[in-house]
């Protein structure tokens, strides 16, 4: 795209509840350069406007732990969400090892181009599968084709022996350092789950995240499974193991966080770690208490994902309904502000720390990964306050997207890229995979 991007006419976004009507927004490059009073922000030779007329500008979302792939191989069928997660991880970990890259690639360009079409310009995703190489591989092309902002590792575990192991990791290492600078992806180090690796795996996974300076995507605490085989196996929870291993540092991304106490929340929060909730997945897949009021009370560095179901708009009604139980209980004061910050603020902090560009705002500098709704939101004339500004935003349909200053999605449609043919192409995909899988039972 040649010249600007200049969004006219539009309410800009702010995670306090307020907007600012009547603005324009002008990005160059991947940046946004101004935000200023419509008026004063003429339209120039070589401008792309956009006439948002009145439409809501707000920051990209980011899926803070997902399964793109993963999580279209296995729907959430209640049959299935009535197993024990012995058996899901059991039936996960076969079908995936039947994935080919053609597979991969087709599933993530599918689920990236859903992803664009909610919002979501930055995703932060966990593959399962049996070529490493190529299935990372084959998600940076899909990432790059759709032009979705990725971050991906696997899912390295110890239950196929550590030869096994060791090679899923290798070749996880070798796509950290091939994309180090990349705008668009990059790669992380992934192991699935505390109960699922041993010592020498994670040992591995620490010292090769510090020396590439690389972060690591795993699963935290997941189910009462995780808790109750980690301290068979090594008479400790799964917190204080992590943490003793060294995997629970400012790299960390750690998803779930299902079973915790308040003093496991206290070391997170004292390690730095990031950790992305699915506040969904608790009320549907496990029977354990909400862990949401430990982490929220503490935490700064939280945000929401989606486990590779559903968008992050359940999420965030799932959310609401966690932290309302908590505030009538009368010990989360700030309903608003707290949603806010799993939505947008912690999100963008992650999003800072894996590309090193301010994110998160709608200002001058940040990075312009963007999202326009079709929704006029209403605000009070003198404090700009726009009632339910989230829940807005969450209920209306998206108009546009731009990823890293490029339009993505314009007037709800991809640029370039017809939905229906990529979804028919997941759907060849996964028709090739659950056939192997019969075959092979």
């Amino acid at each position: 795209m040649e010249g600007r991007l200049l969004l006219k006419n539009c309410a800009v976004f702010r995670a306090d509840g307020r907007v600012r009507n009547g603005m324009a927004v002008v990005v160059e490059g991947n940046t946004i350069r101004r935000v200023a009073p419509d008026a004063q922000v003429p339209v120039l030779p070589g401008d792309w406007e956009v006439a948002c007329r009145g439409r809501l500008v707000a920051p990209g979302l980011v899926d803070c732990h997902s399964h793109l792939v993963n999580g279209q191989l296995l729907p959430p069928t209640g049959p299935f969400l009535l197993l024990s997660p012995a058996e899901r991880l059991e039936r996960m970990l076969r079908v995936a090892r039947l994935l080919t890259d053609e597979d991969v690639e087709a599933l993530t360009r599918f689920a990236a181009a859903r992803a664009l079409r909610s919002g979501v310009t930055l995703v932060v995703e966990h593959l399962s599968c049996q070529d490493v190489a190529g299935g990372l591989a084959a998600q940076a092309r899909a990432a790059e084709n759709l032009g979705l902002r990725l971050v991906t590792s696997h899912s390295t575990h110890s239950l196929e022996g550590a030869a096994q192991a060791d090679a899923w990791l290798q070749a996880n290492a070798d796509f950290v350092r091939e994309r180090r600078e990349h705008p668009l992806v990059r790669g992380a180090l992934g192991f699935h789950a505390s109960y699922t690796c041993d010592h020498a795996l994670l040992t591995r996974v620490a010292r090769l995240s510090r020396e590439l300076d690389a972060p690591t995507v795993f699963h935290l605490a997941e189910s009462e499974d995780d808790l109750t085989i980690t301290y068979a196996r090594h008479n400790q929870r799964v917190v204080p193991r992590l943490d003793a291993l060294g995997l629970l540092n400012p790299r960390a991304i750690a998803a779930y966080a299902r079973t915790l106490d308040s003093a496991e929340a206290v070391r997170l929060q004292n390690s730095s770690a990031f950790v992305a909730l699915a506040p969904r997945g608790v009320r549907t897949l496990e029977r354990g208490a909400d862990p949401m009021e430990a982490v929220l009370s503490r935490m700064h560095l939280v945000g929401l994902g989606t486990g590779g179901h559903g968008s992050l708009q359940e999420e965030l009604l799932a959310a609401l309904v966690g932290v309302l139980r908590i505030a009538r209980a009368g010990r989360l004061p700030d309903v608003d502000g707290s949603l806010a910050h799993l939505l947008i603020n912690g999100p963008a902090e992650l999003c800072t720390r894996l590309f090193g560009l301010p994110s998160g705002n709608v200002e001058e500098g940040s990075i312009a990964d963007l999202v326009v709704y079709d929704a006029v939101p209403p605000a009070d004339p003198e404090t700009g306050y726009s009632p339910h500004l989230l829940g807005q935003m969450s209920r209306a349909p998206v108009a546009w997207t731009v990823v890293d200053g490029r339009v993505r999605v314009r007037e709800g449609q991809l640029l370039g890229l017809d939905f229906v043919e990529l979804a028919s192409a997941a759907t060849d995909a996964l028709h090739r995979v659950w056939t192997r899988a019969r075959l092979g039972s």
